[in-house]
């Protein structure tokens, strides 16, 4: 299969806002393609679709964790932070992955758990063996299972409590995960030093940036409640001061599942930053609810609370990742309504959330597919794709947990998917063979060969998105319009606000962005008094679309669940400036 090579982005290498224009990809190693026939995806693999990716528009390869595991938990239990696991290859193997993706100019973003370690780990082990020894306080013991008690314990569905009697050591250790995941105690000024040199291990390996998993949760009080708590934003804030000191031009992520105003907190201030993004998890669901609803009340409402954020900082924002859709940001009515939406069959609910892929989320509904990506790739932040969704993949639910929607990437419809030459029975999870998202017809092979595919409309938005900065550096404001399905908002960005961060070109930019969730054609009236006289224009086609009227209306008619893209400019203005 041939990509050809798309035009370098000019002055990326130089660019402090990379972080803010990218496209992210996350690929889990294990399911994305196996090069040594053992049923399992690694570093070689991936380095063999990197082509791929570059084709299809990505800037930022995010790779959750693959050091040596139990995987109990997909590897989010670490055993050894400096070890890869085998199955993968090398840490060699994955330096080769920094440096051919970096040739290729896209970044790599790794996965770093400073919460908790697996229960295997040597720190724990040797905690456990002689708590007057040198790990001794590298976990937090307790003598009674009481202390803490307001906490909330996170994974209900599988703990009953966030400590667990350890046999050998004779006290409770505590964990807000799993109870083979024993917290880290960052009182330790030794952890501290051991998570410091562990983020310098893998960026002076060449990664371009780190997400930071399960940050609210590092320090523990009697009087808080273990989340955000002011040691942990001071640990943090020090955390980027050394990276900012000592590799500039790199990036941490926040992965803070809380509310808006709490993970703000994240960015900390200009004059003592944080991170440089967090996730937006409270948007997420919200673009499910209008899709079902065919309301935009909700989404709209969570889109004018636009928190400050310092310059120096962007929000992630998502559709569907590796984890469940998280409902832990909506009240018990809306979380059963969604269930009733999208997850009528218990076995795809997982915790407070919902285990499902995009496509089979939205019954593999392309329009509705479309439209959803086109509102993500359109809000302000930048946007992370989840492996797979490109071709429309469907999920599992008769695997285990969060499994069901981890399952091989699908390349072709030759055996296994094209993802590994092995036996079927050794492949680590089994391809999707169900009716709808058969691996024989949904695949990259398949989709490039068919012009109208969501694998070529994919390609296209998102090289559609890169050619105009306003997506990643521009501002979002909120536009009224007569129709309860029909959002709108205008992305803005002024010539000095381009220079100032990093533009190519030095020209101010304005595009209209409309989404219709109604499921049959409708037709809305936008309000843009601000706008009033200008023209509009496609940014897919070209086309011309009515002139705003000089009482800053225009009339729109969509087809279902249809949207656009609408470039504002001066009626004079000529196309090729």
């Amino acid at each position: 299969m041939s990509f050809g090579t798309p035009p370098l982005l000019p002055g990326l290498q130089r660019d402090e806002n990379w972080f803010k224009r990218a496209v992210y990809y996350e690929v889990l190693v294990r399911a994305f393609a196996d090069s040594n026939g053992d049923g399992i995806g690694d570093f070689q693999g991936l380095i063999s679709k990197l082509d791929y990716l570059q084709w299809l528009g990505i800037d930022v390869i995010w790779v959750p964790p693959f050091f040596k595991s139990p995987l109990r938990d997909g590897g989010y239990d670490v055993e050894d932070y400096r070890s890869v696991l085998p199955e993968y290859g090398t840490i060699d193997d994955f330096r080769e992955l920094v440096t051919k993706a970096h040739e290729r100019n896209m970044r790599v973003l790794i996965d770093i758990v400073i919460n908790h370690t697996s229960d295997q780990h040597e720190w724990f082990q040797e905690s456990r063996r002689d708590p007057d020894g040198p790990y001794g306080d590298y976990y937090v013991w307790s003598d009674t299972d009481e202390k803490y008690e307001d906490y909330r314990i996170i994974f209900v569905d599988t703990e009953e409590s966030n400590w667990t009697f350890d046999t050998e050591r004779r006290q409770y250790f505590f964990h807000r995960f799993f109870s083979h995941q024993p917290d880290l105690n960052f009182e330790s000024e030794a952890v501290q030093r051991e998570v410091f040199d562990v983020v310098r291990f893998w960026l002076d390996l060449g990664v371009d940036g780190c997400r930071l998993d399960a940050i609210p949760y590092l320090y523990e009080t009697e009087d808080g409640n273990g989340e955000s708590e002011p040691a942990t934003h001071e640990f943090v804030k020090r955390l980027r001061a050394m990276v900012d000191e000592e590799y500039p031009g790199r990036v941490l992520l926040a992965e803070a599942n809380q509310w808006p105003h709490e993970v703000v907190d994240y960015f900390g201030t200009e004059e003592e930053p944080e991170c440089h993004m967090a996730f937006d998890f409270p948007t997420m669901p919200r673009i499910f609810y209008a899709l079902r609803s065919q309301q935009k009340q909700e989404l709209e409402d969570v889109l004018r609370e636009q928190l400050e954020i310092p310059s120096t900082a962007a929000w992630g924002v998502f559709l569907r990742n590796h984890d469940e859709l998280t409902l832990e940001m909506v009240d018990e009515e809306y979380r059963q309504t969604m269930y009733g939406w999208y997850a009528y069959d218990p076995r795809m609910r997982v915790n407070v959330g919902i285990r499902r892929r995009l496509a089979p989320l939205l019954e593999n509904n392309l329009d509705e597919i479309k439209l959803a990506n086109a509102l993500l790739l359109s809000l302000k932040g930048s946007p992370f794709l989840y492996y797979g969704d490109e071709i429309g993949m469907g999920d599992n639910i008769w695997l285990n947990d969060r499994d069901a929607s981890r399952t091989p990437m699908q390349w072709s419809p030759d055996r296994n998917a094209g993802f590994s030459s092995a036996d079927a029975g050794k492949l680590s999870l089994p391809v999707v063979q169900s009716l709808v998202y058969n691996y024989g017809h949904v695949n990259v092979e398949t989709q490039m060969a068919q012009s109208a595919s969501l694998l070529h409309w994919t390609r296209r938005i998102l090289h559609l998105r890169r050619e105009h900065p306003v997506f990643g550096l521009g501002n979002l404001q909120v536009v009224e319009t007569d129709h309860e399905s029909v959002l709108a908002f205008v992305r803005s960005m002024s010539d000095e606000a381009h220079a100032n961060r990093g533009g190519m070109h030095s020209h101010a930019e304005r595009i209209l962005c409309v989404f219709s969730f109604a499921h049959s054609p409708v037709h809305a009236r936008i309000q843009l008094p601000e706008f009033a006289g200008m023209a509009m224009e496609d940014c897919f086609g070209g086309q011309e679309f009515p002139t705003i009227g000089e009482d800053g209306a225009v009339d729109l008619t969509f087809g279902a669940q249809q949207f656009y893209w609408l470039r504002l400019h001066q009626p004079q203005f000529e196309r090729n400036t």
